[in-house]
């Protein structure tokens, strides 16, 4: 290993190689067919560009990519411009493209059908969305160029056809780099000013590259997004563009368009000395039948002998008065009868008559009720009373206040009905009317009841 030579780090060696690369080389351009082609959401553009012998990596930013005249794709071979470089994260060799264009009528013709695919899929070639074109326009728009022979042809053919329009000129750039934007914004201002009654964009004959301007798709959107009607003549007639295809109405060339955008004064004249002739013929008839009818009105008998038609009139008139007086007289009298018979109908059904029957009805109906009641109550007064008096008496405490007791047994409070069973010395409670007492079984005697010596028990 030389010693003498220095040692570089990874990131000096790419950095002298882009560096390199970007001062020798300076800006470059490559013819290549596209591979690996992918667009990531960022808008920029990577592939790599490839012939038979090599292929070099490329990168397209969003600014440069948007600026494409084709929709760039796998298999399409193109002629791409910029500057050589060196990506040294990763070492790679690339080129940043900042143009790049189709290689060939062939690639030209493939990003032309791609295109169309695109806006076909989108709807702006619909025929539901073509506007019609205004028979007599009072102002016509031309987008074209200054300098080409189209512009004198649209002079030309529009003053000799239609005179009394007035034209509104925005020259524009029919070809080269920047043309498309020039076409697409002048579409948009004359829209935007909303003077025009149609608008006519186009150029000459020339190559497909030569009218490449009008198959980009800025100027397919602006002239389908127009609320004026736009007429587009590019080219000749073998030549279809996008802008024809978005337009509301395609002309083979310029002159053809003039001639679709304005009648021919001639023509007009023609048929309005038709119509004018026309419209003699037929005042002329209607004057005539109406002089004819005011002839037979004339020689009516009404018109020569008027007072007698008056008297006639006058006569009819009170025949109808009196005929309506009567019809009116009888209209009445058989509505007052109808009225009459309503009335008495209406007498017959008064209820009041019936609701004071029912009244007195239903008073003498409750004051029986009354009386039934009454005697009801003191018949079971009595019965109650009854009840009660018998109840009294059969109530064992009742005979209480008589000089009587109950013998109760103090364990269980029941009554005593007979002396068996009473041990001497037993207790028992002595119920009185008013209280109770306490005592003892001093002996128990068998036998029924017998008249107590008092002077003898006392002893005992």
């Amino acid at each position: 290993m030389n010693e003498s030579v220095p040692v570089l780090t990874v990131s000096e060696i790419t950095g002298r190689i882009r560096r390199t690369l970007e001062t020798e080389f300076g800006r470059v351009r490559v013819r290549g067919e596209i591979s690996n082609f992918r667009k990531p959401a960022s808008g920029h553009l990577y592939f790599a560009l490839k012939d038979s012998g090599a292929q070099l990596r490329a990168v397209m930013f969003r600014g440069a990519a948007i600026a494409l005249r084709f929709l760039p794709a796998d298999g399409v071979e193109v002629e791409a411009e910029g500057e050589l470089s060196l990506y040294e994260p990763r070492g790679d060799l690339q080129i940043i493209v900042r143009r790049m264009v189709p290689s060939g009528l062939g690639a030209l013709m493939q990003a032309f059908e791609a295109l169309k695919r695109r806006l076909a899929a989108e709807g702006l070639f619909d025929p539901d969305r073509k506007r019609p074109l205004p028979a007599y326009p009072r102002v016509i728009g031309l987008i074209t160029s200054p300098t080409g022979a189209a512009v004198r042809d649209l002079l030309h053919v529009l003053g000799r056809r239609w005179p009394a329009a007035d034209l509104v000129f925005v020259p524009v750039r029919v070809q080269g780099e920047g043309a498309a934007a020039e076409i697409a914004a002048a579409v948009e201002r004359m829209d935007r000013w909303g003077g025009a009654d149609v608008m006519i964009v186009g150029r000459g004959g020339g190559s497909l590259e030569d009218l490449w301007a009008f198959n980009e798709e800025p100027v397919g959107r602006a002239i389908a997004a127009c609320r004026t009607p736009v007429i587009s003549a590019v080219g000749h007639e073998i030549d279809v563009t996008i802008a024809d295809l978005a337009a509301d109405v395609r002309a083979a060339t310029p002159s053809a368009a003039a001639e679709i955008a304005a009648p021919d004064r001639r023509e007009v004249a023609r048929r309005f000395l038709a119509l004018a002739d026309r419209m003699e013929r037929r005042v002329a008839h209607a004057v005539e039948t109406r002089r004819a009818h005011l002839t037979r009105l004339a020689g009516a008998y009404g018109f020569r002998r008027p007072e007698l038609f008056l008297r006639r009139e006058a006569q009819r008139v009170d025949e109808l008065a009196g005929r309506l007086e009567r019809a009116a007289a009888r209209l009445l009298t058989g509505s007052r009868r109808s009225a009459a018979e309503v009335s008495h109908r209406l007498a017959a059904a008064d209820p009041a008559p019936r609701v004071r029957a029912l009244r007195l009805a239903a008073g003498r109906d409750a004051e029986r009720l009354d009386r039934a009641a009454r005697r009801a109550l003191k018949a079971r007064r009595g019965t109650v009373e009854g009840i009660e008096r018998a109840l009294g008496a059969l109530d064992p405490t009742a005979v209480l206040g008589r000089g009587y007791c109950l013998v109760r047994d103090p364990a269980t409070g029941r009554i005593r009905v007979a002396a068996a069973g009473l041990a001497g010395d037993a207790p028992v409670v002595l119920q009185f009317s008013r209280d109770r007492a306490h005592a003892r079984v001093v002996r128990v005697e068998e036998g029924g009841p017998r008249e107590l010596d008092p002077v003898r028990e006392g002893r005992s």
